[in-house]
């Protein structure tokens, strides 16, 4: 498709000039383009289809980057970049040296906050308001959010706290499309459905309105209109926190669009959109599975997104994945809770096969945390599948509420180390450091896809807490067994015997561990467990080497090989130590592969690590 509208925007001020119908044909070159992109690149596709028409609007109506937008999630602001001069980059997205896939704020004037975990908008913009109050500035500030992340305690904090505060000019769109990458869940998803289908309040509203407009009883027409909303649909939540509830309206329709957030724009105060969105819109195939299509590498727009091919090998998440099944068959305690990842944690097939044992609890990590501990002190056995860089977010419960009580609760933690073109908003690199010197708490580093089994075998059979941690990505290839064997605690093994030095590994990564021993004849040694670590392993090691490398793929300050080194001073045994592992800087996005080789994790890389540090040791 040509785009000879949209080689003319450069920046939003050319949007400027442009008729409703001009719009309505940029926002098809527009969808073409992402498209044309998404699919050469891959990245986030049935996001970003559903809010060009909003972003066109929002540059067209709004002064950018005065008036100020912030994304929530962020995976929905393609359209936006390239509207704010970055269409020339997009070649590039999430790729290594390219743009990310995310608003960032290094990127561009545009991009008011960096967003990638969701449910920040209304908090950062919330501030920014009033930063602008207070600095005599007179903008909009916009927060952008998902029905999906609207479910997080902290989007209604943030509301809460808008409620109280005083001149101020905030918007909040709710963009509800019925989905976050999973369909929603919860009471607010069907408060939203119902809110939706309440025809007759709004055809209520808008005669009240007509009909009593600049009259004498105006005053007894709000009473009335706030007594019809509590007899035609759910007491309106929004306006009860403080906001000026408008909607909903339909996000595609510039018809309802244009003339909505111009009317927005000519008030004050905090002002609530609710607008409804299809994921996916204009690609049919998109908008059909939605899910499939959320985050797609690349593909052929033609054919559409192959699926995985029964000959394909066997992803960390499928492991799990298959685990979980077998094991719940065998122990009817378990439970399965996930914030919003049912999909990419892999939990499809234990959705479907124990429906009643299956909980999504929406974005909702701190909650879900002390849900599972909440189930422990009933005796179930709960494991809460979540990605790494997401546990984060529920820290204060994994220490205070399952920990502190020494609750039996496993964290199977997906997307472990580097995630690749997600870049480092999602990277799962401090688990090791954040979880290690926590009391109680066990942690597992599988090296490979049966190992995977094993530990989470072992970790759920643990009394108490345990994490263990596995990467995006495939394994060696490996078949995997099917019997739900354990290991013993806190106990490593020596894989490979060699001279002088040895490499002390964790995870994935043993597997680099070994080519880099053969390549200069070192003792190679998986350590499986972070916490417990075997000690008389270590002290064995230093016992019988000149030096130790450690080798993890996880932040090196506070990580494993800290760990190692621990041991070693507590037991006074002075030996040269060389850690190796994810260096104290944000990594950026690209390809997983590339990105380890840039901080010298591949082979090479750490085959040269090792001739620097000792030299003498390899001659």
């Amino acid at each position: 498709m040509k785009t000879n509208l949209l080689d003319e925007i450069k920046t939003p001020i050319d949007l400027k000039p442009l008729n409703q119908k001009k719009l309505e044909e940029l926002a098809k070159e527009l969808r073409c383009e992402i498209l044309e992109i998404v699919s050469k690149t891959g990245g986030h596709l049935s996001s970003n289809l559903g809010t060009i028409e909003l972003t066109l609007a929002l540059h067209y109506v709004f002064n950018t980057p005065h008036d100020r937008i912030v994304w929530d999630v962020g995976h929905q602001s393609y359209p936006h970049k390239i509207l704010t001069g970055r269409r020339e980059f997009m070649k590039n997205l999430r790729q290594f040296g390219g743009i990310s896939g995310f608003p960032r704020r290094s990127e561009s004037e545009y991009d008011s906050f960096g967003t990638a975990h969701s449910s920040t908008s209304i908090s950062a913009a919330l501030g920014m308001a009033v930063a602008s109050r207070n600095k005599n500035i007179n903008r909009w500030h916009i927060a952008v959010i998902g029905d999906g992340a609207m479910s997080a305690g902290m989007a209604f904090e943030a509301m809460n706290n808008s409620s109280i505060l005083s001149n101020i000019n905030l918007l909040v769109i709710l963009n509800d499309n019925d989905m976050s990458i999973s369909p929603a869940v919860g009471a607010l998803n069907r408060y939203l459905a119902k809110l939706m289908s309440g025809k007759f309040y709004a055809k209520a509203k808008i005669f009240s309105n007509n009909i009593f407009k600049n009259t004498p009883i105006l005053e007894f027409t709000k009473r009335f209109k706030e007594h019809a909303k509590g007899m035609f649909t759910p007491a309106t939540l929004f306006e009860e926190l403080g906001f000026n509830y408008i909607g909903p309206i339909c996000g595609h329709d510039f018809n309802a669009l244009l003339p909505t957030l111009k009317n927005i724009k000519n008030l004050s105060g905090v002002q609530f959109l609710h607008i409804v969105t299809k994921k996916g819109q204009g690609y049919k195939l998109a908008e059909a599975d939605p899910i499939l299509y959320h985050g797609p590498g690349k593909f052929d727009l033609k054919i559409g997104i192959e699926k995985k091919t029964l000959n394909s090998k066997q992803t960390f998440t499928d492991v799990f994945s298959c685990w979980i099944c077998d094991m719940a068959n065998q122990d009817e305690r378990l439970i399965a809770i996930t914030p919003a990842m049912r999909e990419g944690s892999g939990l499809v097939e234990f959705q479907q096969n124990f429906p009643d044992r299956y909980f999504d609890v929406g974005i909702a990590e701190q909650h879900a945390v002390t849900f599972a501990a909440g189930m422990a002190c009933e005796g179930l056995k709960p494991i809460v599948a979540i990605y790494s860089t997401f546990l984060q977010r529920g820290y204060d419960q994994v220490i205070h509420d399952v920990a502190l009580q020494n609750l039996d609760v496993t964290f199977a933690l997906d997307r472990a180390g580097l995630v690749g073109a997600d870049g480092p908003t999602h990277a799962g690199n401090y688990d090791i450091a954040f979880l290690r010197c926590i009391p109680n708490m066990v942690i597992a580093t599988p090296s490979c896809e049966n190992e995977t089994r094993l530990l989470l075998s072992t970790c759920f059979n643990y009394q108490g807490p345990a994490a263990v941690r596995y990467p995006r990505g495939t394994g060696n290839g490996d078949s995997v067994f099917c019997e739900l064997n354990v290991l013993e605690l806190g106990k490593g093994s020596i894989i490979r015997e060699g001279k002088k030095i040895a490499i002390v590994g964790f995870g994935t990564l043993v597997k680099t561990a070994i080519m880099v021993a053969d390549s200069f004849d070192l003792t190679v040694a998986n350590m499986r467990f972070v916490k417990p670590i075997d000690k008389k392993l270590i002290l064995k090691l230093a016992k019988n080497h000149k030096a130790i490398v450690t080798l993890e793929d996880s932040a090196i300050m506070g990580g494993a090989g800290t760990a190692v080194t621990e041991v070693l001073n507590q037991e006074n045994i002075n030996i040269p130590i060389l850690q190796l592992g994810i260096p104290d800087k944000f990594i950026e996005h690209g390809d997983r592969q590339e990105l380890m080789k840039n901080i010298g994790l591949d082979q090479e890389g750490i085959e040269l690590s090792i001739k620097n540090r000792f030299p003498d040791l390899l001659i």
